[in-house]
């Protein structure tokens, strides 16, 4: 039996809410150290709202977030930065500063965090870079570059401070299935040689068949969380026919302990 993993984050009745309107609400769930944990549901269910909890962008309406022991929400802002500065974000449009070369951009978080020479930063940008398939790109632009070269020159900057946990959201919308595929194996790679967290916001099911560990379903009907578990396990053994749907993009056949 595999052993049960260190939880890295862990959520606590947490309450999303925009003023008065409930997002998510009672959601419990814990992500484990080095563990890939995907969240998943359809289209407005609070994916990316929920990465927003956990990045420090939004803070919940009720409920906490841990990190290790540590409360995220309820420690000062500069210790809540520190957190941050361990970790890597990946954005859905990589966010990349159309003006800067790959090396400018990748070297942003090391001239701001770190007190590396400017050579040896020119160093780690170009391993970086060789990490994510993109030796050689230094001095290319993002306009210069595909989709799938623009994500990963994106990732590139992500591990540039070798972060404990990477946070993705949507990392494979706009890219053809032979990028996307390739962008699976990337992570996984990466969770491998970092031993990082990694925490993916997705709907795409060849991805979160590949690369997830773990995986959360939020409903945005009954506005909670309905299933928890291995995504293949929970394609052979969840009741809920709404997360059995999302599985299989609506070909399940019913079972007898299908919820309606």
């Amino acid at each position: 039996m595999k052993e049960p993993q260190e939880a890295h984050i862990t959520v606590v009745d947490l309450e999303m809410a925009y003023g008065s309107f409930v997002i998510q609400k009672e959601l419990n769930f814990s992500i484990g150290r080095g563990e890939i944990f995907i969240i998943m549901g359809g289209s407005g269910c609070g994916k990316s709202t929920l990465l927003k909890h956990l990045i420090g962008l939004m803070e919940p309406a009720r409920g906490r977030v841990l990190y290790g022991d540590v409360s995220f929400w309820e420690i000062d802002p500069g210790d809540r930065d520190a957190i941050m500065r361990r970790s890597g974000i990946l954005y859905q449009s990589g966010a990349l500063w159309s003006s800067m070369t790959l090396e400018e951009n990748v070297a942003l978080p090391l001239q701001e965090y770190s007190d590396l020479s400017i050579s040896d930063i020119r160093d780690l940008v170009s391993l970086k870079l060789a990490l994510v398939g993109l030796a050689g790109f230094e001095s290319f632009y993002p306009s210069e570059m595909s989709g799938g070269m623009r994500k990963r020159a994106a990732l590139a900057r992500a591990i540039a401070l070798d972060p404990q946990v990477l946070f993705f959201d949507e990392p494979s919308a706009g890219l053809d299935p032979v990028s996307a595929r390739m962008l699976d194996d990337l992570i996984l790679e990466l969770r491998d040689s970092l031993g990082a967290t990694i925490v993916v916001v997705t709907h795409e099911l060849p991805s979160i068949f590949a690369i997830g560990d773990k995986a959360v379903f939020l409903d945005s009907e009954t506005k909670t969380m309905t299933a928890l578990g291995n995504p293949h396990e929970l394609l052979q053994e969840s009741p809920d026919r709404k997360v059995l749907n999302f599985l299989t993009r609506g070909e399940a056949q019913p079972r007898k302990t299908d919820r309606p």
